[in-house]
């Protein structure tokens, strides 16, 4: 591969103070008129967000209906939920507000509104693929999985979390106000810190071409996060920070990082998803205890990009040799982690021992879901898996 790469990003972003009060104008700029209002739990209505994004609606006479609940590792059921409500009420436009899972519980909705005689789910089974989608737009709550701008949602079912990825979800438009994000717990911060650093990271620890100035870029977005996820985790109150970490989120996860490389990793995150169907774990939390391990097991199928890693990223004095320097910088990461609190172990995340059979099951599960390999670090079998999850325990 010579670095050819195809990089496409439409959504609009509305970044700064008091962005939320936009978000009519910026419904009626792409055509919404009858709105369903998308959300999670109790925090976007205790804080009043909810009654001010309906208040927004109501003086710009925009219908509007709303549907909460939305839970970590979205579930279909409030998908199908969500798809006969909008039905009932002929709404046209999705508002997302809140972080990835109300975000990715849009999109499934939005795939099922476009297509109402199929069943959305086919999608996630990778059994057909989406051929249109309602319109989306989100008011961002919490930065971390970077789904404001992405191609991609991860639904959960029965005991399954898959992905789905087309550019048609793409949501038209961001409204991004860093403090929206003020109030959230210093764990649930951390962790959205962690997932944006890996949104980069699987892009970046790859084999094939690679494009210096996007190397430059995903270097300087990782050694940014890490910069104000450490100040966020002392002053959660810190404006500054609040607002480097939540365009950092964006940018990890809009393509930027991978154009010109030659495909994406992702392991990772396969084998995180495994977790969060089996325990349901908060998803950052879920990569910081699987990367280490993963990262230990096949970093000498990718030293070159693990050494420039450690020297550029992470600050580590070349040693003797180039092992060593790229398990140094995998150590400093790992250190990294923990100074933020965040789990680089299952003991650490799930506080219990995970079994032979639990780990032989996970291994099934994501060789299922990724159809028996998953990689570009390292191409991974299901043997491979169940060796990596073994190193996490």
């Amino acid at each position: 591969m010579n670095g050819d790469f195809n990089f496409y990003t439409p959504t609009r972003v509305v970044f700064g103070h008091g962005a939320v009060e936009r978000a009519a104008e910026q419904i009626r700029a792409f055509g919404g008129s009858r709105v369903l209002i998308h959300f999670g739990g109790g925090s976007a209505l205790r804080s009043g967000l909810i009654d001010r994004v309906k208040r927004n609606l109501d003086e710009n006479d925009l219908f509007h209906v709303e549907l909460g609940g939305v839970m970590p590792n979205p579930r279909l059921e409030k998908v199908y939920e969500g798809i006969e409500l909008a039905k009932k009420n002929g709404v046209d436009f999705i508002l997302a507000v809140g972080g990835g899972s109300v975000i990715d519980s849009a999109k499934a909705i939005a795939y099922a509104l476009a297509e109402p005689e199929l069943d959305v789910k086919e999608l996630y089974e990778h059994t057909r693929k989406a051929k249109a989608c309602y319109p989306i737009g989100t008011i961002l709550t919490i930065a971390a999985s970077g789904s404001e701008m992405s191609d991609s949602s991860v639904i959960s079912y029965e005991d399954k979390k898959r992905g789905y990825n087309s550019d048609l979800c793409r949501p038209k438009f961001a409204i991004m106000d860093p403090e929206l994000t003020m109030s959230l717990p210093d764990y649930q911060t951390c962790a959205g810190c962690s997932d944006i650093l890996m949104h980069t990271m699987e892009r970046y620890f790859t084999n094939g071409s690679k494009l210096e100035i996007t190397d430059a870029i995903a270097e300087g977005l990782l050694r940014t996060v890490m910069k104000y996820a450490a100040i966020l985790h002392a002053d959660p109150q810190n404006y500054r920070a609040r607002a480097e970490i939540m365009w950092a989120g964006s940018l990890s996860h809009n393509g930027l990082t991978g154009c010109g490389n030659d495909g994406n990793d992702f392991a990772s995150h396969r084998l995180e998803h495994e977790l969060g169907a089996l325990y349901g774990v908060t998803h950052g939390a879920g990569l910081t205890a699987v990367w280490p391990s993963w990262a230990r097991y096949v970093y000498k199928n990718c030293l070159p990009r693990f050494v420039r890693f450690a020297v550029n990223v992470m600050g580590v004095t070349p040693a003797a040799t180039q092992e060593e320097t790229a398990l140094a910088g995998i150590a400093a990461m790992e250190a990294f982690f923990r100074s933020i609190g965040m789990p680089v172990t299952l003991r650490e995340l799930l506080d219990k021992e995970v079994s032979e059979e639990e780990i032989l099951l996970l291994a099934r599960n994501c060789a299922l879901a990724t159809g028996g390999r998953v990689g570009s670090a390292m191409s991974l079998t299901e043997t491979d898996m169940a060796n990596i999850y073994r190193l996490a325990k």
